[in-house]
């Protein structure tokens, strides 16, 4: 059984914090395009502060321009100690996106890093289950057929009304395909049981692009 959200977004945290913290703050991150590793832990602390507020209980932000990850992390740890009760009484409507965010952001800094990441990592699932929902909505948006999605541990089906086509990939792949982070290219690679190109629009939903590279 996956752990509650808020203990799932404090996991991410803490990870962010071990991997971000002694590195260089001004080191580029290429899946967020002109920003550091600082400028990265800023927005999280940001997004932290916002739900804070909307929960009525204001943290203060990260200032804008920071430059030393520690006191952006210190930001972000202290604006937590208030965010993070609030989220366990609300329940998942708060908790689940920002999960999906901090998670997708602490694999963004694995790979700016060059750092793998744990392929067993708690957050996938819930995470996933979010990112298939997103996807799934555009399918639907984009008039096609039904996708059936495999990973090694869940299936999911992405759309309305019967099947046409399966679209299998691992853990990690799957995530960074459905939130922005693989170029259609590398989406085509993946192991499809039949034409993908139908579906290559629908990866492209709310916040998340595919990359041209």
């Amino acid at each position: 059984m996956s752990a509650p959200d808020h203990l799932l977004y404090r996991q991410v945290r803490l990870d962010i914090g071990l991997l971000a913290a002694r590195r260089v703050a001004t080191a580029p991150v290429p899946a967020c395009p002109g920003w550091t590793v600082t400028d990265l832990v800023a927005h999280l602390v940001e997004v932290a502060a916002s739900v804070a507020a909307r929960l009525g209980s204001p943290a203060g932000t990260a200032p804008r321009g920071m430059t030393d990850v520690d006191l952006a992390l210190a930001e972000w740890e202290r604006v937590c100690h208030v965010l993070e009760p609030l989220v366990e009484l609300e329940g998942p409507r708060s908790a689940g996106r920002m999960v999906m965010d901090a998670f997708t952001h602490l694999l963004d800094l694995h790979a700016a890093l060059d750092v793998p990441p744990d392929p067993g990592h708690p957050a996938y699932p819930s995470t996933l289950d979010l990112l298939v929902g997103g996807f799934s909505a555009s399918v639907k948006a984009h008039g096609l057929p039904a996708l059936r999605i495999e990973s090694p541990t869940a299936t999911w089906t992405a759309g309305d009304g019967p099947v046409v086509r399966t679209l299998r990939a691992g853990t990690h792949d799957l995530h960074r395909s459905l939130a922005g982070r693989r170029s259609h290219a590398e989406i085509a690679a993946l192991d499809w049981d039949g034409a993908h190109e139908p579906w290559l629009p629908a990866f492209r939903w709310g916040p998340f692009t595919p990359p041209v590279d």
